[in-house]
């Protein structure tokens, strides 16, 4: 009965983190497209030249995005 209680907890544990790593991985995702082109699509609100620094940042937003969309598609959270 315990055991059950347990696997059903975790099981809605798991489901809960998976939205949230699936919700984060696509806010960083739009994040980093953001970085990437924000001089292409007229979004300028900084009013400057994007700088390697701004592709560097935008990099790293896309990759950290789309680590946290594969570890939500993984559920690879209790092992």
């Amino acid at each position: 009965m315990i055991e059950e209680y347990e696997n059903k907890r975790q099981k809605q544990v798991g489901s809960m983190r998976s939205i949230m790593d699936y919700t984060m991985g696509i806010v960083f995702f739009c994040i980093g497209l953001y970085f990437l082109l924000y001089q292409k699509l007229n979004l300028n609100f900084l009013n400057r030249e994007p700088s390697v620094l701004d592709y560097f940042i935008g990099g790293l937003f896309l990759l950290y995005g789309i680590w946290r969309f594969y570890r939500g598609y993984k559920k690879n959270y209790f092992n």
